[in-house]
């Protein structure tokens, strides 16, 4: 299944949606209501509907299956996508990014490989969605792009093996690990990166379009990946390079740390970045990332008034 959070006229209108013979948009609640009567908060928010488990997942099947004998006559729960506004796909507790987990990108970041996943956390309000704009902020002129296969945790957690890792997991987005070149260094030659300027400014973690379900998604470590600004190639890899695979960072994030449903780690980048091309995001650009079997997730980059 492909999911996703969305609302029709006012934000605080959030719905789970699906995508329907690759095209449309089918309105959960909206067919619940029609079919059953008042829908359940699982079909009002996807972190909700993860947290529901598997009977939230027969709900969902369920309701598809009844739609399809009623098709004809529901049209109205049939959305395009140009009609709904994109919500951050999922609202977790917690975004974890692993740095240099491409050797390529480890290269052009002018860093050592490493033998442990490197980890840093993204605010959580720093998420947008589909279509939502990026800001240049006022105190950085190097706003650059990460494209990223995210997993989505499916159910809580703590001293994940390896080997259980994929229970965990709920499926997949993208994610786009916006950067600010520019402050990525400390003020004091005794630190290294400064995290807090370097990757949590506003606007700075574009994710979605849409969750797509593990059972949909075999093997994550074999996706084309590729992120465009105006057409143009910038970054082109496959997430078979990386070097800490998606087991390995469940397991190490959830040493002593819970994880709950919802909650995004995104594993890391190919080359091509700004950093070490030089290129960064300009003012009325448009960026474009793709994921093969995912889709696109689409944002304009505007200045900060």
């Amino acid at each position: 299944m492909k999911l996703l959070s969305f609302y029709r006229g006012s934000p605080k209108d959030s719905r789970v949606g699906l995508v329907y013979k690759d095209s449309k948009i089918l309105d959960l609640p909206y067919l619940y209501e029609y079919l059953y009567g008042t829908p359940p908060d699982w079909l009002t928010d996807l972190t909700k509907l993860l947290k529901g488990g598997s009977p939230a997942l027969k709900l969902v099947n369920d309701l598809i299956n009844d739609f399809k004998k009623l098709e004809s006559n529901l049209v109205g729960a049939l959305l395009d996508e140009d009609s709904v506004t994109f919500l951050p796909v999922v609202r977790p507790k917690k975004v974890f990014c692993v740095a240099v987990n491409y050797s390529e990108h480890s290269k052009e970041a002018g860093s050592a490989s490493i033998e442990e996943p490197y980890i840093f956390m993204k605010r959580i309000d720093t998420l947008i969605a589909h279509k939502q704009p990026i800001l240049i902020p006022k105190i950085s002129s190097q706003v650059d792009h990460e494209i990223e296969l995210a997993v989505i945790i499916g159910k809580k957690g703590k001293y994940i093996s390896a080997k259980e890792a994929y229970d965990y997991i709920a499926g997949y987005t993208i994610f786009n690990d916006v950067s600010f070149r520019d402050l990525r260094k400390h003020s004091s030659p005794r630190y290294n990166t400064n995290w807090l300027y370097a990757k949590n400014l506003d606007t700075a973690s574009p994710i979605g379009p849409y969750l797509v379900t593990k059972d949909e998604i075999p093997d994550p470590h074999n996706l084309t990946i590729k992120l465009e600004v105006n057409g143009e190639v910038r970054q082109q890899g496959n997430t078979s390079s990386m070097i800490h695979k998606i087991p390995e960072l469940i397991e190490y994030v959830s040493r002593g740390i819970t994880l709950y449903p919802g909650d995004v780690i995104s594993t890391g980048t190919p080359s091509g970045t700004g950093l070490g091309t030089g290129k960064f995001l300009k003012e009325g650009d448009v960026m474009v990332g793709y994921i093969e079997r995912i889709g696109r997730l689409e944002n304009r980059i505007i200045r900060e008034q």
